[in-house]
């Protein structure tokens, strides 16, 4: 039988079969001995060895579209990152930094802003230009008064989904929205595997039907650039692609150079300040790291 890795605790892998329900599987040995370890996301091939109870083995690991570092999973397909758009207000560092993580390893990012209900048409339009005009797909929700959450629904439909967020933006909310399903799911695996309720939070993916998940990851405060030369971040920046190659000097860092065609695009207001800043910051970071 075929599924899809959902979770993973103290060596049992929980393993969704679609109309099958969830199987308690363990790996074969011969995964230990390659050095291949199963992650959340992966398609299996699997060995019934209890249907009334729902246990089984492992038997194959179908080959990985993605592997994701951070979080640890694969055959992602997309990254839904959420912020509020007020209370708390974005930390626009933080997002730019997932963004260029997801975009590294290949992933496109969706960035909702939830809590539009209580931001102000100022700070939603603020929102909207700098990351719209930066190439993102943008789209803003209420998971109090449930006001585009349907939209989101339609951008799950058929792919795996990591969910990924700050905490105190509303995440856990919108997830039960999407996934209402989600903390039964959870508490038949925590009655079933006692240690399940006291291991610390590990990345998981909810069914939303036979062919939709969501992984939900840990709430994160701090994010490391991935290892890249200063030079690579432009790149990252997709508002600054039309610009390049029209610098005086090839290779222009777009910092300190004169006759900058970034910099003159950003005075014009092309080029969000709040893009540049923080291109700027993460430009220094990487400097710094190279330093020592």
């Amino acid at each position: 039988m075929q599924g899809k890795i959902i979770k993973g605790i103290a060596g049992f892998y929980y393993v969704h079969a679609g109309e099958s329900g969830v199987y308690e599987c363990k790996a074969k040995g011969i995964f230990r001995n390659q050095k291949i370890k199963p992650l959340v996301g992966d398609n299996v091939r699997m060995t019934i060895l209890d249907d009334r109870d729902r246990e089984g083995n492992i038997e194959e690991i179908l080959p990985r579209t993605n592997e994701l570092i951070r979080p640890a999973v694969a055959n992602i397909d997309q990254a839904l990152v959420i912020f509020a758009a007020a209370k708390p207000k974005p930390n626009f560092n933080l997002l730019d930094r997932f963004l260029i993580l997801m975009q590294y390893q290949d992933v496109p990012a969706v960035i909702c802003f939830n809590k539009q209900d209580i931001a102000e048409e100022q700070e939603l339009k603020l929102l909207r230009d700098t990351y719209i005009n930066a190439g993102y797909e943008v789209r803003f929700t209420s998971a109090v008064t449930q006001a585009g959450v349907e939209e989101i629904r339609r951008l799950l439909k058929g792919k795996t989904t990591s969910v990924a967020g700050p905490s105190g933006v509303g995440k856990s909310s919108l997830i039960n929205l999407l996934a209402p399903e989600a903390g039964m799911e959870t508490g038949d695996i925590s009655r079933k595997i006692e240690r399940g309720r006291h291991t610390t939070r590990h990345s998981e993916l909810f069914a939303l039907d036979g062919d939709s998940y969501i992984c939900d990851t840990p709430g994160f405060s701090s994010i490391y650039l991935p290892d890249m030369e200063k030079e690579e971040l432009g790149s990252f920046f997709s508002e600054f692609g039309e610009y390049e190659g029209h610098c005086r000097f090839q290779g222009c860092a777009h910092i300190h150079e004169p006759d900058c065609a970034v910099k003159e695009a950003l005075s014009e207001g092309r080029i969000s300040p709040i893009r540049y800043e923080n291109y700027k910051l993460l430009y220094d970071e990487l400097k710094d790291k190279r330093r020592y």
